[in-house]
C-alpha cells in the first residue's frame, strides 16, 4: 500500500496541461468579477442596485446546482472518464453565454435588457460554468492518487489562475478602447476571451487521462459519503466547528475580492483614470504569484499553516491601512506599494485553503468515522458563491443608495461611498478574516486526537495505531 501511495502518475507536461485549464476558467470568472458591473452601468445604462439584486438572485440558482452537477459527475461512466466530458462540453455553453452577457442589445427597452442579462448570466454561472468548474476540480483526485502530485496540481492551477487574472485585469480596458470602446468594444473583447477559453479548456481536458475506476479502489474514499443521505451529511458538517469557520472565511475573502473588483469605479471617478486599474492589477497579482511559488517552503519552515495564515493577514491589515493613508495623501505610487504588500500577506491563505479543507475533512473523519470530502468541497464552493454574490450585490445597493450616476461627476455621498468600499472595507474585511483564522486550530486538534489514540493504543478510523 505504501508503494501505491508513492507511485508517480503524472509527467511535468500533464501538470502544466492541467493547470492551464484555469486560463479558461478565468476568461469567465475574472471578466465577470472585474468588468460586468461597469459594463452594465456605464455602457448599457442599467441601474446598479437592480443589477446587484439580479446577480444575488442568480447566485441562489448557482449554489443549488453545485450538488446536482457533483452528483451527475459521480454517476457518469464514459471512455473519457467521469469528469472530463463535463469539463469539455459545457464550456461551449460558457463561451456562448459569456459573449451574451457582454452583448446586450442596446436598442431594447431596459426591462428586456434586464431579463436578457439575468438569463444569460444565470445560464453561464449556474449551469455551464458550474458543470465545467466542478469537473475540473474533481480531476485532481481522478488523475492521480499521489498526494504530492495533487498538491503540485493545485500549485500549477493557482499560478495559471493568477497569471490569467493579471493579464485580463491589465489589458481589458485598453482592448475595449482598441476595438472602438462602448458596446462594440466590450462585445469584441468577450468574443476573444471566449475563443481563448475554448482553446485552453480543450487543451487542458485532453492533456490528462483519468485513472480506471477499478484501479486499486479509486472510489474507496467516497464510499461512506454515498451511504449516507444528504441531511445526515449536512448534520455532520454543521457539527464540525472548523468547517463552519472555513466557510465563513471563504465568504469573507470573496466579499474582499468583490470590493477590490469594484476598484475600477474608484479609478474612474476618484483617481480620474480607469486605466489605473491595470497598474493595481499588477500590484495585486505579481505578489500573489510570488507568494504562491514560495508558499511550500514557508509552510515547511513554519511547520504548519496556522501561524503563517495569521501572520499573513496581519501583514494584509497593515498593507490595507497603508493604502488608506496613501490615498488620502494623494500618492498613487504609495497606494500601489501598500497594495502589493497587503496582497503578499493574503497569498498564503489563497494557496493553502484546499489543504485546510482537507484538514477539516480529516477532523470530521477522526471524530465521526465518516468521510465527507466531496461534501466539504461542494459546500465551500457554495460559500464562495454566497460571498461573491453578497459582495457584488451589496456594492451595487450601497452605491445606488449613495446616489451614483453613471458617466457623471459624482455627488459627495457617492464619492464617500466609493472611498469607503475601496479603502475602508478591505481593511475591515482583512481584520475579520484574521479573527476567523485565529480560531481555525484544526491542525492542532487533529494532532491531539491522533496523539491521544496512539497513547491509548486505539486504532484510528484508517486502521492505524
Amino acid at each position: 500500500m505504501e508503494k501505491a501511495q508513492e507511485k508517480k502518475y503524472l509527467k511535468w507536461y500533464h501538470k502544466v496541461g492541467y493547470g492551464s485549464g484555469d486560463i479558461a476558467g478565468n476568461c469567465v470568472y475574472q471578466l465577470l468579477t472585474s468588468f460586468i458591473m461597469i459594463y452594465l452601468t456605464d455602457t448599457v445604462g442599467l441601474n446598479m442596485g437592480i443589477v446587484g439584486t439580479l446577480i444575488a438572485l442568480s447566485k441562489v440558482f448557482d449554489g443549488a446546482t453545485d450538488f446536482f452537477f457533483g452528483r451527475m459527475i459521480d454517476k457518469t461512466h464514459t471512455k473519457m472518464g467521469k469528469a472530463r466530458p463535463w469539463m469539455l462540453w459545457p464550456y461551449i455553453g460558457c463561451a456562448i453565454t459569456l459573449v451574451a452577457c457582454f452583448a446586450i442589445p442596446m436598442e431594447w427597452e431596459q426591462t428586456a435588457q434586464y431579463v436578457f442579462f439575468f438569463i444569460s448570466y444565470t445560464l453561464l454561472n449556474a449551469v455551464f460554468f458550474t458543470a465545467n468548474n466542478i469537473a475540473y476540480a474533481s480531476l485532481t483526485a481522478l488523475i492521480t492518487k499521489n498526494t504530492g502530485e495533487r498538491v503540485q496540481l493545485g500549485s500549477f492551477r493557482f499560478i495559471f489562475a493568477f497569471g490569467a487574472s493579471l493579464i485580463i485585469q491589465y489589458i481589458t480596458v485598453d482592448m475595449v478602447l482598441a476595438f472602438g470602446g462602448g458596446a462594440a468594444g466590450w462585445r469584441a473583447v468577450a468574443i476573444i476571451y471566449a475563443i481563448v477559453g475554448l482553446i485552453t479548456n480543450t487543451i487542458s481536458t485532453f492533456s490528462v487521462k483519468e485513472l480506471p475506476e477499478a484501479d486499486e479502489g479509486m472510489d474507496e474514499e467516497r464510499t461512506e459519503e454515498h451511504k449516507m443521505n444528504f441531511l445526515t451529511s449536512v448534520k455532520l458538517l454543521i457539527k464540525n466547528k472548523y468547517y463552519l469557520i472555513i466557510c465563513s472565511t471563504y465568504i469573507m475573502t470573496q466579499l474582499y475580492a468583490s470590493v477590490i473588483g469594484m476598484g475600477i469605479y474608484y479609478m474612474k471617478y476618484i483617481l480620474g483614470n480607469e486605466g489605473y486599474f491595470s497598474d493595481f492589477a499588477l500590484a495585486i497579482n505579481i505578489p500573489m504569484v510570488i507568494g504562491l511559488i514560495i508558499l511550500p517552503f514557508i509552510i515547511e519552515k513554519m511547520k504548519g499553516m496556522y501561524k503563517l495564515n495569521i501572520i499573513g493577514y496581519i501583514i494584509a491589515i497593515i498593507g490595507r491601512l497603508g493604502v488608506m493613508v496613501a490615498a488620502y495623501m494623494g500618492s498613487i505610487p504609495l497606494m500601489l506599494a501598500f497594495t502589493a504588500f497587503a496582497t503578499f500577506g493574503i497569498a498564503p491563505l489563497q494557496g493553502d485553503m484546499n489543504a485546510l479543507i482537507a484538514s477539516c475533512s480529516e477532523y470530521t473523519t477522526l471524530t465521526t468515522g465518516h468521510r465527507l470530502d466531496g461534501m466539504m468541497y461542494s459546500c465551500s464552493s457554495l460559500g464562495i458563491k454566497i460571498g461573491g454574490a453578497l459582495g457584488t450585490a451589496i456594492c451595487g445597493w450601497l452605491l445606488d443608495a449613495a446616489g451614483y450616476v453613471e458617466n457623471a461627476v459624482q455627488i459627495p455621498s457617492a464619492v464617500n461611498m466609493l472611498e469607503f468600499l475601496y479603502l475602508w472595507a478591505p481593511a475591515i474585511l482583512c481584520a475579520g478574516v484574521a479573527l476567523l483564522l485565529s480560531r481555525l486550530k484544526v491542525e492542532k486538534a487533529n494532532a491531539k486526537i491522533l496523539a491521544e489514540r496512539k497513547d491509548q493504543d486505539v486504532p484510528d478510523v484508517y486502521g492505524n495505531i
